[in-house]
């Protein structure tokens, strides 16, 4: 009879990995699924499916198909997907908790109930015929959403600190705090329509004015966390990697930015690029904030 030989820490460890790996597939999902609702807002397919959660009755309309139509079809797809995939993520932390650090199960409940909101805002939208309050707090909570996934992620994902990073992570969470406003601002701007608004007829300029600038202190405080880090010596390599790819992301947003203003909205995929690159941004900005205060503790620990 052969005996088959399990390393018992590998065994005792898998679930996490499991778990790490859905944690991370999943919020990669509901990045792409905020860039395709950006991409439904700008080729004005919200409602082209005019009922919910069917789309004319139907699980796939084919009939009534066109490239509205499938935007909306395939955003409410993914999201369904994205629930789905979450519920099995909070099964998984409750069935294996003792396995599990004692926080996840709670921290993925947490990202239930925010995707249950999620889905009761985008029934919403739908019926209320895309009133703008409901545009922007579904956007709002997707990207609470998506950094509550980021933070699950980044808090498995093996890390050893240098202790080098000391306060490094309040100014990541400051430069969070006001990148994730300043993309609700622009959500606001995008669901009333205030840039097309404003140079139409000068209304709602106060509202697109706003949001222009909430650019300063939002890249403000990301140029000062990318200088901050950059003249901390032996970071870790993981930390400097993550803030430098947060200068790139912001430099770009600047760039997208100025081209969707410049050109008026008038060209889709640099609207859809500029909000993507936002919750990009906000997702990068999270991980680094998780990993500097990864790092803070384990200093004060040791």
């Amino acid at each position: 009879m052969t005996e088959s030989v399990i390393n018992p820490e590998i065994e005792k460890q898998s679930p996490e990995k499991w778990i790490r790996g859905l944690v991370w597939k999943i919020a990669i999902a509901t990045l792409l699924l905020m860039a395709i609702g950006s991409a439904t807002r700008v080729m004005n397919a919200g409602l082209a499916c005019p009922d919910w959660p069917l789309c004319y009755g139907q699980l796939l309309p084919s009939r009534q198909m066109n490239l509205q139509v499938f935007l909306e079809w395939f955003h409410r797809l993914d999201a369904s997907l994205i629930g789905v995939s979450t519920i099995i993520l909070t099964g998984l932390s409750w069935w294996y908790r003792k396995e599990l650090p004692v926080w996840l199960p709670f921290a993925s409940s947490l990202a239930l109930g925010l995707i249950i909101f999620q889905g009761i805002l985008g029934g919403l939208t739908v019926t209320e015929l895309l009133r703008f309050d409901l545009v922007t707090a579904h956007l709002g909570t997707a990207m609470l959403f998506f950094s509550t996934l980021i933070v699950m992620g980044t808090r498995l994902t093996p890390y050893k600190g240098t202790a080098a990073a000391g306060n490094l992570w309040w100014g990541g969470l400051t430069a969070t705090i006001l990148v994730y406003l300043q993309s609700l601002l622009g959500g606001l701007v995008a669901s009333r329509w205030a840039l097309h608004q404003c140079f139409g007829g000068e209304e709602l300029c106060v509202v697109m004015n706003s949001h222009i600038i909430g650019v300063f202190p939002a890249t403000l405080a990301t140029l000062m966390v990318v200088f901050w880090a950059w003249r901390t010596a032996a970071l870790h390599p993981l930390l400097r990697k993550l803030v430098f790819v947060a200068f790139g992301l912001v430099i770009l947003q600047i760039l997208l930015g100025v081209a969707t203003f410049r050109l008026h909205l008038q060209v889709e995929p640099l609207t859809v690029a500029h909000h993507t690159v936002g919750a990009a941004l906000l997702g990068t900005l999270v991980a680094f904030t998780v990993l500097a205060l990864r790092d803070k503790l384990s200093y004060n620990l040791s």
